[in-house]
């Protein structure tokens, strides 16, 4: 085990850090607010242990996938408990297992909060507490391997580690160069949401605040209502946002490329088909409640978009729609997004294979000597 890299990329992880809560910092000295001294106070501890380590690099940079498993542990543990100093200082989460549970939430994207009133939080926490969904959701240590230099198939040893999905695959020769289109993409796509919520009277703060909670499909909000209290254009927006981040990213890029027939896999046409369905079944199931075929359409997409993506807003009370779509909306939830999007869940990838095989099991149950490879996408 080469425990220097993985020291040296810990030291590169809390330095990113550092850089990640100087917004929220910039924030509270916008709006004047004390406690931005816990954000201050977070960031030189960040840059007191990792300037260290990254000053003193290590001679061997090579780096196999055992070290890559083992540094995308530690670092996500690290910045979780660091990530969760600002809440504790400032004296609005207390308890360090509570502000530690909403730290790890939030890179997480899992969206789960102890907080009763999210309104109660200063502006500058409030934004760092999106943030940390918008940085988790495409992941850290894809970020970090924009920056940092490592030898041979190193760079590949990490991103397999940090990715979620059956595969990870360049979408350029290099891996360095892929991590740079991803998060690219991931930006565009992000500022594209917060000028559209600017568009709908949405003020600055509160499209940046949304839309880092949407790009990285996690659900902090900063309304104890969640999205109830917004205009039907606030809540279709967020919706199709939702949606496009959970499609494969290098579907994104090989529309670029303009290599259409690519792009539109069998997952995301898979991924594509089931919101549709789910929507429909959802709209016939509660139109009686709504009385409005255009408001039963927009609170049945809302939701399958938030549940199938594992974002978590809500739009409307769902706990008193019909047996079947609560139902529906379970089942969407374990499906999950595409692979290599920020979505979660198991990932439709993954339930086409298991489609496929059982396929070709059954085939090959019946007729034991045809070969019946199970295929997808070629």
């Amino acid at each position: 085990m080469n425990y220097s890299i993985i020291f040296y990329i810990i030291g590169w992880i809390l330095n990113l850090e550092a850089a990640f809560m100087l917004p929220s910092c910039l924030v509270a000295l916008i709006y004047q607010e004390s406690s931005g001294w816990s954000l201050v106070a977070a960031v030189l501890l960040c840059l007191l242990i990792g300037l260290p380590w990254v000053i003193r690099k290590p001679k061997n940079r090579v780096f196999y996938l055992r070290e890559g498993f083992a540094t995308t542990a530690l670092c996500w543990i690290v910045l979780s408990c660091v990530g969760a100093l600002p809440f504790v200082l400032s004296g609005y989460i207390p308890n360090p297992v509570d502000a530690l549970f909403e730290t790890v939430s939030g890179f997480t994207t899992t969206g789960a909060s102890i907080l009763t009133d999210v309104e109660a939080l200063p502006h500058c926490l409030l934004f760092w507490r999106s943030f940390t969904h918008w940085i988790g959701g495409m992941g850290v240590l894809v970020f970090l391997l924009t920056l940092i230099p490592l030898t041979g198939g190193s760079h590949m040893n990490l991103m397999k580690a940090e990715s979620p999905g059956p595969s990870v695959t360049r979408l350029v020769p290099k891996v360095k160069s892929t991590a740079k289109i991803l998060y690219m993409i991931y930006i565009v796509l992000t500022i594209i949401e917060i000028f559209l919520l600017l568009f709908g009277g949405m003020p600055l703060f509160d499209s940046i605040t949304l839309s880092l909670g949407t790009a990285g499909t996690g659900g902090f909000g900063f309304k104890n209502d969640s999205f109830t209290s917004f205009s039907p254009y606030i809540q279709w927006v967020v919706t199709i946002f939702m949606i496009l981040f959970g499609v494969n990213f290098n579907a994104y890029f090989l529309l670029l490329l303009r290599k259409f027939n690519r792009a539109i896999s069998e997952e995301v046409r898979g991924y594509f088909a089931i919101i549709l369905v789910a929507i429909g079944i959802i709209t016939a199931n509660i139109y009686s409640l709504y009385n409005s075929f255009g408001e039963a359409v927009r609170q049945a997409a809302f939701q399958v978009g938030s549940i199938i993506t594992t974002t978590g807003f809500s739009s409307c009370d769902f706990d008193l729609w019909p047996t079947l779509s609560k139902e529906i909306l379970v089942v969407l939830m374990f499906i999950g997004a595409c692979a290599g999007s920020t979505g979660g869940g198991i990932k439709v990838s993954r339930l086409l294979i298991l489609g496929k095989t059982l396929g070709k099991e059954l085939k090959q149950a019946l007729h034991p000597q045809v070969g019946a490879p199970g295929r997808m996408d070629g």
